[in-house]
């Protein structure tokens, strides 16, 4: 879409120009549809003859402005992303210790402080209270998303597998960056203190003997993964799509970024969201994106066992398994450029406007209450390095 032409082209459809050659046909005819809706207050659908004017009263003509509807629609879209995010933070702080502190009164062996991200006792209550409050804090503004923004399933979510090459290629793209951002950070606080505590319920007791242990392993890994990727790179990424590929996946990789409230792994969430949201626009399939957090949350469960299972010569066997995993995903990211060289390569919808990307930005991160969302973010998180 060019809202700048010049040429003897006299009318503006940002439905009709956008770029829509990365996705497949059912998707496409489904997203026009949804922006065509006149009554979809979340939808850029504007229109114009650049040959007439509008009257208004006590105005005179005036030509409506592609620009500004953009902004409003901008404006719209990021309110519901905002009140999304504060929806989680307030899950993840607030109330998962509310409900701890509500079974600690009935009897439950289960407790907390303020400062602690996993709470204490028992095993199974333990268990119980993480998969509660990581399940709330996704689906309570998922769901509140979807509601607003009303998108057909099959824009909502990109299920068809297009590409399997950029499938692969993601991967092994995701593969590399864990490694190089883990090397900051070697392990996840969250990751690290669960599996601390589930160590030290018995010293003499391997933590994968431990039911509980393994189910939080494979919920966490496994669901947590579809689910986040679900809420991360659906309705709000298929709105902000409307103002470009890129637009959209930074401002998710950000909010992804934000929302893990962790000085130490921003850096590392930040790539790993963004690696996740183009290798779904190439390959086509929101799949890839979920691959990735799996690939992601795998190495770094896998380093902490490796720092801890053995300390004796750990030191080594932890390296040398950074080293092979960057080695492994790198060879492949290269292998795969050099085979698809010469194909046609499958890039990001274009997007052209009178706004600027940079310009675009700074109104998304502007607009209420996504300054709230982030400054609570950014104090949780350094809370949690001061301490």
């Amino acid at each position: 879409m060019d809202l700048t032409d010049t040429s003897a082209e006299t009318m503006i459809n940002v439905v009709d120009q956008f770029d829509y050659s990365t996705q497949n046909d059912t998707y496409n005819e489904k997203f026009r549809a949804w922006r065509r809706n006149k009554e979809n207050p979340y939808a850029f659908n504007f229109k114009l003859n650049r040959k007439e004017s509008v009257f208004v009263e006590g105005k005179g003509f005036e030509k409506k402005s592609a620009s500004a509807t953009e902004q409003k629609i901008i404006g719209r879209i990021m309110y519901i992303a905002g009140m999304a995010m504060l929806m989680w933070i307030v899950t993840d702080n607030i109330f998962s210790k509310l409900i701890v502190a509500v079974f600690d009164a009935l009897g439950f062996d289960i407790h907390t402080s303020f400062l602690s991200t996993v709470p204490y006792g028992g095993s199974g209550e333990i268990i119980t209270a993480l998969i509660v409050t990581d399940i709330v804090k996704i689906l309570l503004p998922a769901a509140y998303i979807h509601r607003k923004m009303k998108m057909p399933r099959r824009v909502e979510f990109m299920t068809s597998l297009n590409h399997a090459s950029d499938l692969i290629g993601t991967i092994c793209m995701a593969m590399a960056v864990s490694a190089v951002t883990s090397l900051p950070n070697i392990y996840t606080n969250r990751t690290r203190q669960v599996f601390d505590y589930f160590r030290s319920i018995n010293a003499d007791v391997s933590v994968w003997s431990q039911e509980q242990f393994v189910l939080y392993t494979i919920f966490d890994i496994v669901l947590i993964s579809a689910m986040s990727e679900l809420f991360f790179r659906g309705a709000v990424f298929g709105a902000l799509r409307q103002f470009g590929d890129v637009f959209a996946v930074i401002i998710t990789s950000v909010m992804s970024a934000l929302l893990v409230q962790d000085i130490h792994e921003l850096p590392s969430a930040l790539m790993i969201s963004a690696v996740a949201s183009v290798g779904m626009l190439r390959s086509g399939s929101i799949f890839t994106a979920i691959f990735v957090q799996v690939i992601f949350k795998m190495y770094r469960l896998a380093l902490v066992i490796l720092e801890y299972g053995s300390p004796d010569t750990m030191y080594l066997k932890r390296n040398t398994f950074i080293l092979v995993f960057f080695i492994i995903g790198a060879l492949g990211v290269v292998m795969l450029y050099i085979f698809n060289k010469k194909k046609d390569s499958h890039r990001m919808a274009a997007y052209s406007s009178e706004i600027t990307l940079r310009e675009r930005l700074v109104i998304a991160f502007r607009s209420f209450p996504i300054p709230a969302a982030v400054s609570i973010c950014l104090l949780a998180a350094i809370i949690k390095f001061v301490l």
